[in-house]
This record gives C-alpha cells, structure tokens and sequence, in this order.
C-alpha cells in the first residue's frame, strides 16, 4: 500500500493535469511534480487579459492563449511577471519551438511583448528552476497577461519586444487617436522623469479633463482646502523619445497595459482643435469628439 501522503501527491497530480481554470485566470500548484517530474502541466484561458498565479512551482507550466478574436491574423501578446517572480525561466512558444524570454527573474517588473503570427495560439511556457536550498516549492510565482491583437496603438507601445516611433502623429493619425486610445486627456505637463534602467520617461500630468479612460490611470483629486477637483496621473513612454517639459495644454493619447498608460499622440491642444474642426467641417473627422 502506498503511504498517504503518496497518494495524496498522486490524487493531487491526477486533479493538475486536467488544469481546470476559469476563463481569464489560473491558480496552481506544482505539487504533481513530486510524483513525476515528467509532468507538464497544460492550462487553456480564453480571455483577452488576465494572470497566472503558480504556487509550489515545480517542473512546467504551459498556458495555452485562446481568446476569441478569430478575426485577427496578427496578435500581440504581453505579459508582466510578478514582484515575486524568482526561480523560472519564461519561454515563449511558436509553431512548436521555445523562445527564451526571460530567465529568474533577471528584469523584474519588465513588460515583454511578442508577435504571435500564423495559425498556432500563442503559449507562454515556465520551466521551474531546480531547488538547491532544501525547501522545495516554498514560492509562488506568476504573471499578469494582455493580448492587444491588430489593434492600431499595438506597433507604437513603449515595451520591449516591440518597434517603436517617436516622431510626431500626422493629422490623420491624430484623427484615429481621439477615436481609437484607451485613454484621452486633457491636462498640463508637471514633471517628466527619466529612467536609464528601465528606458523609459515618466510624465506627471495635471489633468483639466478626462474624456474617457479604461483602467483608471488617473485618478480625482481634491486638494485639501479646496472644493475644486483636479486629475492627476503618469504617463509611460520611452527614453528614446526624448520628451521634455513644455508649456501650454496638451491633448494626452494612448494605450493603458497592466494599469499604466502608455502615450501615443500628445499634440498641444489649441493644434488639436485646429485639426479636428477642419477634419469636422470636410466630414473626414473619425468619429465625433466632445467639444468644450
């Protein structure tokens, strides 16, 4: 007869394989690996965003992206690891083969972003490092995933894996922007920052107005003494661009990846009027945009 706690190892091996999972999020344990360590766990979420969080890691873990968006012939898939992420290496897997992404944690809090073309669903892979010190599986690791598939803000992310440009947006563009960004706001410039680790620039925005927003990037604000309610939140972008401070008000664009904005297109805001009502006045504005 096998010792009990065998066999709960080997129950629990049997329940991890089938890997069950909600839509968007998985939870999991490694325990399956003491019974064999050929095991790869095999994990299918069908959401466009979401997280993996892996308790006890041990041996893999394969999280199979299978979103609705069939529409698609290109998809761009991000992902955040964890503060915690230690002890793995993340592959990213396509048409079969491994990519090595990231190893141990090396570039904590990083966003990585890849192309996921062709017909095979993209895969994310962790392979657990081994344990040296003893106490086997005492962590837990994971990350947080976006999936952005042919959008139009994809091709200029400030995040690594993907080219970038920082040439100002031409009008048409900018007519695009105020349609198609998670987040449009109008404000002033109160600080920018820069970060050579990271590469990338931190904008502080006062903001007058938020036209609309998709996770909350900034936030309201009433200063104390005052009744008068202000927005204020950072904007990402990268090093490379070079963005300084400037005077006047600024129409802020872009994308928001993992609760932080990302900019687009930042054109002053008297410029933007000037674009948008002629666009308006030929009927070759986007989409309709609420003036003040």
């Amino acid at each position: 007869m096998l010792p009990s706690v065998t066999v709960l190892l080997y129950f629990l091996a049997l329940q991890l394989q089938i890997c069950a999972a909600d839509q968007c999020n998985w939870t999991g344990s490694g325990f399956a690996a003491a019974v064999d360590s050929r095991i790869v766990l095999q994990v299918r979420l069908r959401c466009a965003e979401g997280w993996v969080r892996w308790v006890y890691p041990g041996q893999a873990v394969r999280v199979v992206l299978e979103p609705n968006m069939s529409s698609n012939l290109r998809t761009t898939v991000c992902i955040k690891a964890a503060p915690s992420f230690r002890g793995a290496s993340v592959f990213i897997e396509r048409a079969g083969v491994l990519e090595l992404l990231e190893t141990d944690g090396e570039r904590p809090q990083q966003v990585f972003c890849f192309r996921a073309d062709g017909p095979h669903r993209p895969a994310i892979y962790l392979q657990a490092s081994p344990q040296t010190d003893g106490h086997w599986g005492r962590r837990t690791m994971g990350f947080r995933y976006e999936l952005l598939g042919n959008r139009s803000a994809a091709p200029s992310l400030g995040l690594s894996g993907l080219q970038t440009s920082c040439r100002p947006c031409n009008d048409t563009e900018l007519l695009m922007a105020i349609c198609n960004s998670d987040f449009v706001v109008r404000g002033y410039i109160k600080k920018v920052s820069h970060s050579s680790d990271s590469q990338t620039s931190l904008v502080e925005v006062s903001a007058v107005k938020v036209y609309w927003q998709r996770s909350g990037a900034f936030e309201r604000q009433v200063p104390a003494g005052t009744s008068q309610p202000f927005w204020h939140g950072h904007i990402h972008t990268l090093l490379q661009c070079h963005v300084r401070p400037g005077d006047g008000e600024f129409l802020f664009t872009g994308s928001e990846h993992f609760g932080e904005a990302w900019l687009g297109c930042a054109p002053r805001y008297k410029d933007f009027l000037s674009v948008y009502q002629t666009a308006r006045a030929a009927r070759q504005n986007s989409c309709d945009f609420p003036l003040d």
